[in-house]
């Protein structure tokens, strides 16, 4: 079990390689320009629904972009709490830039 942290863009090899890395029993938290693949038919949302890893965008980063709103199902904001309450779950952590 890993919590994936992407902070990269939907079109960068970063998020290539974390959709490569990600299993079922693994967290993926969405923040800074990552929201932006959570967004409702964004083909990079599309990508990350099919990965069957739990999803997760950072509420702030989320709000800071617009985006908050256009949010595909199935992806949870959290806040910074949150955030810290996932790095206590997953023991292992990748961040992907």
């Amino acid at each position: 079990m890993i919590l994936h942290t992407l902070s990269a863009a939907p079109d960068t090899p970063a998020f290539q390689h974390c959709l490569a890395q990600l299993q079922a029993a693994d967290a993926l938290l969405l923040m800074g320009n990552g929201v932006y693949a959570a967004l409702v038919g964004a083909p990079a949302g599309q990508a990350l629904g099919k990965a069957c890893a739990n999803l997760y965008v950072l509420d702030d980063d989320a709000r800071t972009a617009g985006v908050a709103a256009q949010l595909g199902a199935g992806v949870t904001p959290v806040d910074f709490d949150g955030f810290v309450a996932l790095s206590e779950r997953y023991q292992r952590q990748i961040a992907w830039y």
